[in-house]
C-alpha cells in the first residue's frame, strides 16, 4: 500500500494537568475510509481538532503526504486539503443551498470592472454537485433549513469535496439521523471514498462504521487500543473494545497488536 496521505504519530495533547490524548497514532490513505471509534470522553473531539489545526499537539508529529506538517491554525489545515465537517455543519438555515455551498468562497464576476456575486455560476454548480451526490433539490434557492439532516450533511460534504479536500474528516455525521437519512449519508461517504479522497469517519456507532469503513481504530481514554481491517474483527469485539471490556491479550490477538 502507498504511504498514508496523513499520518499522526504518537500525538499527545495536554490541557494543564489534564491529558486528553496520551500517544495517539492514526493514519489514512487516499481512497480509504478509516473509522475512529470511541465512547463519549474517549478523546475523539480533541483528536480531530488536533488533526484539523484547531489544537496544536503537545507532543508527537503530523506527516502530510510524507512531509512533517505544523498547523498554526485551521486555515493551514484547510489550505493543505484537510476539511472537517462538524456536527453543527456551520450552515445558516435561512440562506439558500447555493449561498451556503459557496459561503466564504463566493464566485465573482466583473461587470464594467466592478466585482459582483456570480449567482448563475453558484446556482449551477450547487445543483450539479447535489445531483451527483443523489440529492434532488427544488432549486438552488431552497433554504438549507428546509432540508433533512441527511441532506444537510450531504451539502456540507459536497462543499468540502468541491473545494479540493484531500482528507475529509466527518465528526459523528450520523449521530442524530433517522434510518433513511443515515443510509443516504453513508452512501455519500462511500462515493467520496471511491473518488479517491481519504475519509476519517468519527463515530461511536459500530454498525455505521462497519457499513463504510476499510479500517477501524478504537480510542479509549486518550489512547488508541489498536487498528483492524475490514473482516478482521466482529461488531461485538469492536463494541467491547469501545467499552473497555476486552483485555489487552485479547485485543492483541484480534487487532494484531496495539498501534
Amino acid at each position: 500500500m502507498s504511504e498514508p496521505i496523513i499520518d499522526m504519530v504518537n500525538i499527545e495533547k495536554h490541557f494543564g494537568s489534564v491529558i486528553a490524548l496520551a500517544g495517539v497514532s492514526f493514519d489514512v490513505h487516499a481512497g480509504e475510509c478509516h473509522c475512529l471509534l470511541g465512547d463519549n470522553g474517549a478523546g475523539k473531539s480533541t483528536f480531530i481538532k488536533t488533526m484539523s489545526g484547531v489544537h496544536k499537539p503537545s507532543a508527537g508529529q503530523i506527516y502530510f503526504e510524507g512531509q512533517p506538517l505544523f498547523f498554526e491554525d485551521p486555515r493551514d489545515a484547510i489550505s493543505a486539503g484537510i476539511a472537517t465537517v462538524y456536527q453543527d455543519l456551520a450552515m445558516i438555515p435561512l440562506m439558500s443551498v447555493s449561498r451556503n455551498f459557496f459561503m466564504g468562497n463566493e464566485p465573482i464576476k466583473k461587470i464594467f470592472g466592478l466585482p459582483f456575486y456570480d449567482r448563475e455560476h453558484a446556482d449551477r454548480v450547487a445543483m450539479e454537485k447535489m445531483r451527483s451526490m443523489g440529492i434532488s433539490l427544488r432549486g438552488p434557492d431552497q433554504a438549507v433549513g428546509t432540508l433533512s439532516g441527511g441532506e444537510r450533511q450531504t451539502v456540507a460534504i459536497a462543499r468540502a469535496v468541491h473545494f479540493g479536500a484531500k482528507v475529509l474528516i466527518l465528526d459523528e455525521p450520523t449521530s442524530a439521523l433517522g434510518v433513511r437519512q443515515t443510509s443516504n449519508v453513508l452512501a455519500t461517504v462511500d462515493k467520496v471514498r471511491k473518488s479517491g479522497i481519504a475519509v476519517v469517519f468519527i463515530t461511536h456507532n459500530v454498525r455505521h462504521a462497519l457499513a463504510v469503513g476499510d479500517r477501524f481504530t478504537v480510542l479509549n481514554r486518550g489512547k488508541t487500543l489498536g487498528t483492524a481491517k475490514r473482516g478482521e474483527i466482529s461488531p461485538d469485539e469492536l463494541q467491547d473494545l469501545m467499552a473497555g471490556g476486552l483485555e489487552m491479550a485479547t485485543l492483541e490477538g484480534s487487532l494484531g497488536g496495539t498501534v
